[in-house]
């Protein structure tokens, strides 16, 4: 599946300390996008955010970051700029051009080695490897070190990572697209859309292959005490090739986070600083209530996979294939 790269202009990079279990993933907008942003988590930690207000005097940006590492991570965002001023990409100002690149990090650092933060350095290899093409899902870039299903603590979850989709709408809006990526690292399971099946979560013991469940084990008054506030996030980004103003973008957003509760459960907790940012790069026309709906199918599928295709890593099992 190509992903969120089936939207014309927009390129994806993924950079990563295999062996430090970090890294960093970047969207480039070629040509600039109108942004958007929603944001449902009550820990997330992020830079130039503001850029996509609708208040804001610019209506484009030129990448979103999403980068493990914590706090420490937001540095990535600083070499996908240096990249971008090299080329000559940013808002134009007397003194040269500036690269609006919004950014927003997940806490890795429990699997993570310690100190092996992304960095100016990995945002910018990220950025020079972003193509047009197939976009590689799993344990990589931002998702290398990332997990899910935290409620009892690290020796029952799951290994996650990157997933993505896409859709190409019909009828009346034949032509037009709609694509979601998804960085999960969620406190709670991450279900299959379409059955509402736990696919990976919180195990019931450490090795077992059942599934507690954490919306009803935290039902049933199960203890959080290892389960520290703030280092779970799930990133998302959708983007079309649809024309979208400021405010019709961060719509689009709102109405795709839909698809995010079919897929994490519990969804948007205290222990998450879950984001969605959306991006319209292209002058098609389409109804925002159906780019919505699309919308939110796509980036239920693209949680999905997420887990699907995370291989096994930092002592947690995954679904997809041990990397070799």
């Amino acid at each position: 599946m190509k992903g969120l790269t089936a939207i014309d202009g927009i390129l994806v990079g993924h950079a990563a300390r295999r062996d430090s279990l970090t890294g960093c993933t970047v969207i480039l907008c070629e040509g600039e996008a109108v942004g958007g942003l929603d944001i449902r988590g009550s820990a997330t930690g992020s830079t130039e955010w503001q850029v996509l207000a609708p208040d804001h005097v610019t209506d484009r940006v030129h990448a979103i970051c999403l980068a493990g590492g914590s706090a420490f991570g937001l540095e990535a965002a600083s070499g996908v700029r240096s990249y971008l001023a090299r080329k000559g990409v940013g808002y134009p100002t007397a003194a040269g051009v500036v690269p609006l690149v919004p950014g927003a990090i997940l806490y890795d650092l429990a699997l993570a080695k310690k100190g092996a933060y992304p960095d100016r350095d990995l945002g910018e290899a990220a950025a020079k490897s972003a193509t047009n093409a197939p976009v590689a899902e799993g344990n990589v870039g931002a998702g290398t070190g990332a997990s899910v299903g935290k409620l009892f603590g690290m020796s029952r979850a799951m290994k996650s990572g990157v997933g993505t989709a896409s859709v190409e709408l019909e009828g009346p809006f034949a032509g037009v697209s709609v694509a979601a990526l998804a960085v999960v690292n969620a406190f709670g399971d991450v279900l299959d859309p379409a059955t509402g099946k736990i696919l990976a979560g919180a195990r019931t013991a450490a090795g077992a292959r059942t599934f507690a469940g954490t919306a009803a084990s935290l039902q049933r008054g199960a203890q959080r005490r290892t389960a520290p506030f703030g280092q779970n996030t799930t990133l998302a980004v959708v983007a079309t090739n649809a024309r979208l103003n400021k405010v019709h973008a961060s719509k689009l957003a709102q109405m795709a986070n839909a698809g995010f509760a079919r897929a994490v459960s519990p969804a948007w907790t205290l222990y998450d600083g879950d984001v969605t940012f959306a991006l319209s790069a292209g002058k098609a026309e389409c109804d925002l209530m159906a780019l919505g709906a699309a919308a939110a199918s796509v980036l239920a599928q693209a949680i999905a996979r997420a887990v699907r295709l995370a291989a096994p890593a930092g002592g947690l099992p995954g679904l997809g294939e041990p990397n070799r």
